[in-house]
């Protein structure tokens, strides 16, 4: 009777192991297809940005207003980096979602409308 106990016992162990091991599982999936698609810098905001011409002026007045307290007046950086090589360190999709979902601390993310965000993105490629 020990025996039977014992199997049935080793059996309710392996099947809660394998329940345990295939919830493992399909958290780390789903957990890799929500950061992969909301990573995704195919996404329509940035599309509608890349496809708009950015205005330098009205990039360099959203940068002032918005910028300069975390990157200085002529964004060489205080709280935040110096920006004079971030269009040669990203491209402009990677900038966009910087700007947009603050990626590195302590950056905020920023609502901006995608005429603005690109009118910014015309300014920071003055910066080189």
């Amino acid at each position: 009777m020990t025996t039977s106990s014992s199997s049935a016992a080793e059996k309710k162990f392996s099947l809660s192991m394998l329940i345990t091991v295939i919830t493992i599982v399909i958290i780390a999936i789903l957990t890799f297809v929500i950061i992969f698609f909301s990573r995704n810098p195919n996404n329509e905001y940035i599309l509608k940005t890349l496809d708009l011409n950015g205005s330098i002026e009205k990039g360099d007045s959203l940068f002032k207003m918005n910028c300069v307290g975390c990157h200085g007046i002529t964004a060489r950086g205080l709280v935040g980096p110096d920006l004079h090589t971030v269009t040669s360190r990203l491209n402009d999709s990677e900038i966009i979602n910087q700007v947009i979902e603050g990626l590195t601390p302590p950056m905020p993310s920023f609502e901006i409308e995608p005429q603005n965000m690109s009118d910014l993105l015309s300014y920071l490629h003055t910066l080189n």
